[in-house]
């Protein structure tokens, strides 16, 4: 993490897990050390939203396209910032995958997300298949270009990325230091070919089994600036580590 102008983020993603003790805990660990070299952002299930102090950013985990009516046990952008959300997760794997979340469908959650002043973590990530194909950096254009299709290649100044290779996420592998760097160039460098000083400007975060030991080798990378982290974020102690390790 080289850049000093980009202010690395460390999102903790609890997915359907977490209850109110951990809130706690989490609140108290985080509250013991000088974190004012990055920003914190937990993103916890939709019922506990409300529950936390305001020391750190909040996040939600996803959102609907719609803004309103119609849509039983969805959840709208302007509800989000009603609850303090200053964040939202957007196009994660698990959502791609298990809700059928297309590229065209994320991309206007994205739209939606910017109009309500929330900002977008944008997720993006290939399979094993897809890497093993060849067809890694096509795949991963995809899902950019269709959001830079939607809004616009300038407001990706209000976006940060998250590269989520999905093989990595909750299987215990890590893509390599060397591995992440390789990605998170690609994606700066196809932004560039639109917009260089967004390119330049814009925060990619890499999700994919951090954890507290492998968390500063990986934000060491000159295009890594920080970390969408998944079950490590649940372990107060593993996860101040993991935002102790993104230090510019």
């Amino acid at each position: 993490m080289q850049n000093s102008t980009r202010k690395p983020i460390v999102a903790g993603n609890w997915k359907m897990n977490g209850n109110k003790p951990l809130i706690q805990l989490l609140e108290d660990s985080l509250a013991t050390a000088d974190l004012a070299h990055l920003e914190v952002v937990i993103c916890p299930p939709f019922p506990y939203l409300g529950m936390f102090g305001g020391l750190n950013a909040l996040g939600a985990q996803n959102m609907s396209q719609f803004d309103g009516g119609a849509h039983t046990g969805e959840i709208a952008a302007s509800m989000l910032k009603e609850c303090g959300c200053q964040y939202v997760i957007l196009g994660h794997s698990e959502r791609r995958a298990g809700h059928a979340e297309t590229n065209d469908v994320v991309a206007s959650k994205v739209k939606k997300a910017l109009e309500a002043d929330l900002t977008p973590i944008l997720c993006v990530g290939e399979t094993e298949e897809i890497r093993d194909s060849g067809n890694l950096f096509a795949f991963l254009a995809e899902q950019i270009d269709a959001v830079v299709q939607e809004i616009g290649v300038n407001e990706f100044s209000k976006l940060v990325l998250a590269y989520e290779p999905i093989w990595a996420i909750g299987t215990g592998k890590t893509a390599s230091p060397a591995q992440a760097q390789e990605v998170h160039h690609f994606l700066r460098e196809h932004l560039a070919k639109k917009n260089s000083d967004i390119a330049e400007k814009i925060r990619i975060l890499y999700g994919g089994s951090v954890k507290g030991s492998n968390a500063k080798e990986l934000f060491s990378q000159q295009d890594v600036d920080g970390g969408l982290i998944g079950g490590a974020s649940l372990d107060p102690e593993d996860f101040l580590s993991i935002c102790l390790a993104a230090k510019q």
